[in-house]
């Protein structure tokens, strides 16, 4: 190569710096000044797949209790965001309202035996003959927990004492 020179640097600083150069000039090569990024069209995020918004969870009544654990957290979650929260009966009504049957609900107390609100709160929806949808929330428990959980004698999905629950 006429009239250019290669420079050999042999000091130890430079040499400390050569590899952030690299990087350095590797970053900028990918960038052009002056023209605009490309970017997709709304069909073509659309068929990509990156841009599609996941599907709202529906009530699948011939499946199994997983199918339905996506909507029974879902209406979990909701109830939990709201200011009924600790409120045993707002997830039985918003289960209700989900399409889950009220029959096969349990639910526990929303206060202690001394009046106090409770440290956790359980609810469930009986599934098929042997599962349970189960969900607890309450200030020992952080953010909502649901399980599908097997259920236990007598087709009941929660031992101990639990709250009636109304047509």
């Amino acid at each position: 190569m006429r009239g250019s020179q290669a420079v050999l640097v042999r000091t130890p600083a430079i040499r400390a710096l050569a590899p952030l150069a690299l990087v350095a000039a590797l970053v900028l090569s990918g960038c052009s000044a002056g023209s605009p990024a490309p970017s997709e069209s709304p069909s073509a995020a659309a068929s990509s797949g990156t841009a599609t918004p996941a599907a709202a969870p529906v009530l699948h009544p011939d499946g199994s209790a997983e199918d339905n654990l996506p909507l029974f957290a879902a209406v979990v979650a909701r109830v939990w965001a709201g200011e009924s929260r600790v409120k045993g009966g707002a997830y039985i009504d918003a289960l209700t309202a989900a399409g889950f049957t009220r029959a096969d609900m349990q639910v526990t107390a929303d206060e202690s035996t001394v009046g106090n609100p409770a440290e956790s709160i359980q609810f469930s929806v009986r599934w098929g003959q042997d599962q349970c949808l189960v969900g607890q929330v309450g200030p020992s428990t952080g953010d909502p927990v649901t399980s599908v959980l097997p259920q236990v004698d007598g087709g009941r999905c929660l031992i101990g004492k639990t709250m009636p629950i109304g047509p």
